[in-house]
């Protein structure tokens, strides 16, 4: 028997989306889905990767990890429809927040113009667990790029690179929060797409030994634990910070 909804579904009236993440394969773990259905909808989604991953696998050096991980990265993504990555190269494992990540954030969402952004939650708590510094560092810093992109005096010298203000976002969307405020039905063929594309990460899931997962159990796992939120069979949860209302505000 379906369950009530408890949560509304993410609207979907949008044409672009830019999904911002620490590290490759931060994206594949349940994000993926979503964006499998919305490239599916015709929708044009971009990755912009802050690091490329090269402190990831204890067994393999950085130079050798670096590259290793982009092609899996790249791999993955296409599995859902993703052709446009950029990597900024900040170091893996010591990301620092400030001025600096901010500003090459939110030169992408100029660059790009995206009406959605996707990130990582920035909590230090996930489901029990401490989140890495990389992933809470990135998604604070993303979700204030995504208001800094509109305003012209924020990083006025990204005007003198010739990217104009942007302030088209209307939600930024933060995957793995404690608290999830809408949520994407990615039942069937959407599902099966976002495990293909974590299933691209084998090197990286085989140097993590017996806590890498395996990509079908894991994400059918976690997709049918959240569908009840939304009275589906599978979802991903997201907790959506609205930058544009989709109605005005009752002081108007």
């Amino acid at each position: 028997m379906t369950q009530p909804q408890t949560l509304p579904m993410l609207p979907e009236n949008w044409d672009r989306c830019l999904a911002v993440a620490a590290h490759p394969d931060d994206i594949e773990y349940g994000t993926a889905s979503a964006i499998a259905r919305w490239t599916g909808q015709g929708k044009q989604v971009a990755y912009l990767l802050v690091t490329r991953g090269e402190a990831g696998i204890d067994s393999v050096p950085p130079e050798q990890a670096a590259p290793l991980r982009e092609r899996e990265q790249r791999a993955g993504a296409a599995q859902v429809g993703v052709s446009e990555l950029e990597f900024l190269d900040y170091r893996d494992g010591v990301i620092e927040g400030g001025l600096a990540l901010r500003r090459d954030i939110a030169r992408a969402i100029r660059r790009l113009r995206p009406e959605v952004v996707v990130t990582g939650a920035f909590e230090v708590r996930i489901n029990g667990y401490t989140n890495q510094a990389d992933h809470r560092v990135v998604g604070l810093a993303t979700l204030d790029a995504a208001r800094d992109a509109g305003n012209r005096w924020v990083f006025p010298e990204l005007v003198d690179e010739g990217f104009a203000p942007w302030g088209g976002v209307r939600y930024v969307c933060v995957a793995g929060g404690g608290q999830p405020t809408h949520g994407v039905d990615v039942t069937g063929r959407h599902l099966e797409r976002g495990i293909a594309s974590l299933a691209e990460h084998r090197e990286y899931t085989a140097g993590l030994g017996g806590d890498g997962p395996d990509p079908a159990a894991f994400l059918t796992w976690a997709a049918r634990r959240a569908g009840p939120a939304l009275g589906v069979e599978a979802a991903v949860l997201f907790d959506v910070y609205t930058l544009i209302p989709d109605e005005p505000p009752p002081w108007l």
